[in-house]
């Protein structure tokens, strides 16, 4: 006599990205550390935060970032650290300072920490785009009226 085997059915609900209401956060970066700010930035801009989390869908929140030009990076950093990029030539290797780049561009410093932690896929060039960095304290995102974020 055979004993049935009961297969029990299991489905996982995956969330969808039209039904997540995407807020807008303005993240203050005074005073704050580099790494610290970028790591909690791309977990809200992945919906990490969200219980619904997908790893495969957009359930992030849009994230303002003001005064990037006053973050903060601890240790001899200021000096010794760099961003390169290559052209894909021969010699085509650029290099700039962490102080040239603050002094020219300071909202890349910040733009630049959080892309290199999102996924390297179609999907982590879509959160980037959730990502809006300014290096005074005003923004032109009041339409949206963005929540204030602490950090």
């Amino acid at each position: 006599m055979k004993t049935a085997i009961r297969k029990s059915v299991r489905t996982t609900e995956f969330a969808k990205p039209e039904l997540n209401p995407n807020k807008w956060y303005v993240v203050d970066a005074e005073n704050k550390v580099l790494g610290r700010l970028a790591s909690e930035v791309a977990k809200r801009i992945r919906g990490k935060m969200n219980p619904q989390f997908t790893p495969n869908a957009d359930m992030g929140d849009n994230i303002i970032v003001i005064n990037a030009e006053k973050v903060k990076i601890l240790g001899k950093r200021i000096e010794q650290k760099e961003y390169k990029h290559h052209s894909g030539y021969p010699g085509g290797q650029k290099t700039i300072s962490y102080k040239d780049l603050m002094i020219k561009h300071p909202e890349r410093v910040i733009q630049l920490a959080v892309k290199r932690m999102l996924p390297k896929t179609r999907l982590g060039k879509r959160l980037f785009h959730k990502l809006k960095v300014y290096s005074g304290s005003e923004h032109p995102h009041f339409a949206q009226k963005p929540e204030s974020l602490s950090i």
